[in-house]
This record gives structure tokens, sequence and C-alpha cells, in this order.
């Protein structure tokens, strides 16, 4: 009779365990699903996080990938400042996406922001290059 107590109290511990094991397998690939699959809202987000996944966002981009401004705007939203000229067939736009704050006075400006270049919808410069390839070629078209 005591190997039965026994054996009953071994497959109680087991059982147990095997739910907490359960439990534990749920909650990670929920976990899981949640952060691969959930696209963060940038309009939801506080300026300080806004800041942080903008930052992480533009560092993944490469020049060499065929990056679109739609796919941008569609990841970062829309951005804090921008510009465009179009010169015959070609339309330049910068756009300027706050990365770091420089002083906390609640106005945002190009000091404080990463630039994307777009040429034709396409990007072609990142940062400081993106800012002074679009002064170069807006100002060489003007008179």
């Amino acid at each position: 009779m005591q190997w039965l107590t026994a054996l009953t109290h071994t497959q109680l511990r087991f059982g147990k365990f095997s739910g907490i094991m359960f439990g534990l397998v749920v909650y990670v690939l929920l976990t899981a699903a949640v952060l691969l699959w959930y696209q963060d809202d940038v309009e939801q987000m506080n300026w300080a996080d806004r800041e942080v996944f903008n930052h992480k966002i533009i560092s993944k981009y490469q020049l060499n990938d065929t990056v679109l401004q739609q796919q941008v705007l569609a990841r970062l939203g829309a951005p804090d400042i921008t510009f465009a000229q179009q010169q015959g067939k070609v339309l330049y736009q910068v756009l300027y996406y706050r990365t770091h704050r420089s002083k906390a006075d609640g106005i945002t400006t190009a000091d404080e922001c990463t630039a994307l270049l777009f040429k034709n919808r396409r990007l072609i410069a990142i940062g400081d290059a993106a800012t002074s390839q679009y002064q170069a070629a807006t100002t060489s078209a003007k008179p």
C-alpha cells in the first residue's frame, strides 16, 4: 500500500511540474509573438521613446538597399521637419526625424534630428551627408 501512496505522490508532483512547464511555454510563445509581430505605433509614443525608436530604425537603413520614401513614412510616421525641391524631373526631399534632444525647449530643430535624403522617392543619403547633398543639389539650381 505504501508503494501506491508513493506512486500517487510522484504522479501529483509530475502533474504540477508539467502544468508549470506548460504555462511557461505558453508565456514564452505569447511574448515572442508580441515582440516579433506587433508593430510599434509612433503616434502613441512619448517623445523620449520616439527618439530612441527613430534612431534604432534609421541606423538599420543601408544606402545599397532600395529604401523607398513610402516605406520610411509607414515605419517612422510623419517627419519632424521636411524640405523639398523639384528640379526638372528630379524631386529632392529631405526628411528630418528627431533622434536626440539637445535643449528642453519644446522646439525640434534640425540639429536634434537625423536627415534622410530622397531623390525621386528613393533614399540616397543619411545624416550630415543628406543635409549637405540636399543643400548642394538645391543651391546649384538657383541663379
